[in-house]
């Protein structure tokens, strides 16, 4: 039976295994586990299921049965070690190779379930092999996808309840959970304990105390989790991993999704407040990197710049990168609304003359028209002498108005914080596993080093899927052991 808003007036619970977050990792686990035998209680603190999975598209996998369908060579070896290279190997290869082995067969689990898979993408340009598997409704469909499942099976799930605190034995085993409905606290008696509460992204201030580049203007375009499994799992001893990882996203607009898609086009320049180009701008494709570069500029800000005729050509033909909602060839038809509507308010500059934007931007004058004039120049020569920026994303700023969209920093959410082994056991500060407790998704570290790689395309929604399987299949051997 699944409890959907309604909460139990006894003062305790009693099941095998509690789930904390139904999110991706958590809702996997608890399919995971129930299909083991186990008994579950899966904790939600808001008022429906989801978290970032709901605004996740594509999920990571080697070997999968839509990839050997559709003839793509994606072999788990070979993207073990892309993802170890990328790294310079400062993740754990245990954990990694697990992930990357457990993915394909994710697929199949998924498949063999009920749900369909629309497509694998081509995620960055003529990227090889492709393995951003997009399932049916993509991340919002899979979600309620895993909720049915867990309803077919007698996972209790009970929404609008937040677990408080991990209760422990006197010889450090897991007992259950303290947790809290409608200002009302009750135990939850259980052997085994599963974190999958999403990071700290809402936070602010463990944000502050981990993330070295951060600054107040970090605009968060994911869901705000408040670090619940971080605080709770810390407080009984767990050690931790990968603090101060974020997935970056590279220059936001933060005003508009619409204007955002805009301002991170390749044929667009982007500039700093000093009016110097500081990347090849072709690398929005690669947005990890991109934050990367603007997390180098002063206060970590840059404009992105446009003229008439680029204006009109996504109006008219749409954008060439787009994003998710705006996916490739979307024609932004209300472009011009949107940009007169920002410039009122403050946060776009629109101008005939260079000079003005310069001055806006605060910038002098000078530098920014050495930097169209160069940028011109290279456009004019189909080569980017500095950046060796790609000639197809070659286009002059020539026609006025020219256009100046202030962008700030920005981030899907935190990666790392709990460390775990490849069995996805939470370890404690002697690298031992804490008994009954598992943990995965972003929550996690020691997956991912500090700059997410987009080779490995939706391997945040692949981790926290395959993190939580594999935590259920162990969490539910747990439980069972005599």
């Amino acid at each position: 039976m699944v409890d959907s808003k309604k909460k139990s007036k006894s003062e305790s619970l009693e099941t095998q295994i509690i789930v904390v977050g139904a999110g991706g990792t958590g809702l996997a686990a608890a399919v995971a586990a129930g299909e083991k035998g186990a008994k579950i209680i899966l904790l939600e603190k808001r008022r429906a299921a989801g978290g970032n999975t709901a605004l996740a598209r594509g999920i990571f996998a080697a070997e999968s049965p839509v990839q050997k369908r559709m003839k793509i060579d994606a072999r788990r070896e070979t993207l073990f070690k892309i993802a170890m290279g990328y790294s310079h190997w400062k993740v754990d290869p245990k954990i990694v190779r697990a992930f990357v082995d457990k993915s394909g067969d994710t697929i199949r689990w998924l498949e063999e379930k009920g749900l369909k898979f629309e497509d694998i993408l081509h995620y960055t340009p003529n990227q090889i092999p492709r393995v951003f598997h997009v399932p049916e409704g993509r991340g919002a469909g899979l979600v309620k996808f895993l909720v049915r499942k867990c309803e077919e099976m007698g996972v209790r799930l009970l929404y609008e309840t937040a677990a408080k605190r991990i209760l422990t034995s006197e010889k450090g085993k897991v007992t259950g959970v303290l947790a809290s409905a409608k200002e009302k606290e009750f135990r939850i008696i259980g052997k085994s304990v599963i974190i999958g509460t999403g990071g700290y992204s809402g936070n602010r201030e463990l944000l502050r105390q981990y993330y070295a580049d951060y600054t107040e203007d970090l605009c968060l375009h994911g869901s705000p989790n408040m670090g619940d499994g971080l605080l709770m799992t810390t407080e009984i001893g767990a050690a931790t991993e990968g603090l101060g990882i974020l997935h970056l996203r590279g220059p936001r607009f933060p005003g508009s999704s619409y204007i955002a898609v805009v301002a991170e086009e390749p044929i667009t320049i982007w500039v700093n407040k000093k009016g110097e180009r500081f990347i090849d701008e072709a690398i929005a494709f690669y947005w990890p990197e991109s934050g990367n570069a603007l997390n180098r500029q002063p206060d970590k800000m840059s404009y992105t710049l446009l003229d008439e005729k680029i204006k009109k050509q996504f109006i008219e033909e749409g954008v060439i990168k787009g994003v998710a909602r705006y996916p490739t060839g979307t024609k932004m038809t209300e472009l011009e609304e949107e940009l007169r509507l920002h410039s009122d308010k403050g946060t776009i500059k629109i101008s005939d003359s260079l000079e003005e934007i310069a001055q806006w931007i605060g910038a002098q004058p000078r530098v920014l028209k050495k930097t169209v004039d160069e940028y011109n120049s290279f456009c004019d020569q189909r080569y980017d002498g500095l950046f060796m920026k790609d000639p197809r994303f070659l286009q002059p700023l020539l026609t006025p108005p020219y256009y100046a969209i202030k962008c700030v920093q920005s981030f899907h959410g935190t990666i790392g914080g709990i460390k775990i082994n490849h069995r996805m056991e939470v370890l404690d500060q002697q690298h031992h596993p804490i008994p009954g407790l598992y943990a995965g998704g972003i929550d996690t570290g020691g997956w991912e080093s500090d700059t997410y790689c987009l080779t490995l395309s939706g391997s945040a929604f692949g981790f926290a899927l395959n993190s939580g399987r594999i935590a259920g299949e162990n969490a539910a051997k747990y439980v069972h052991q005599k």
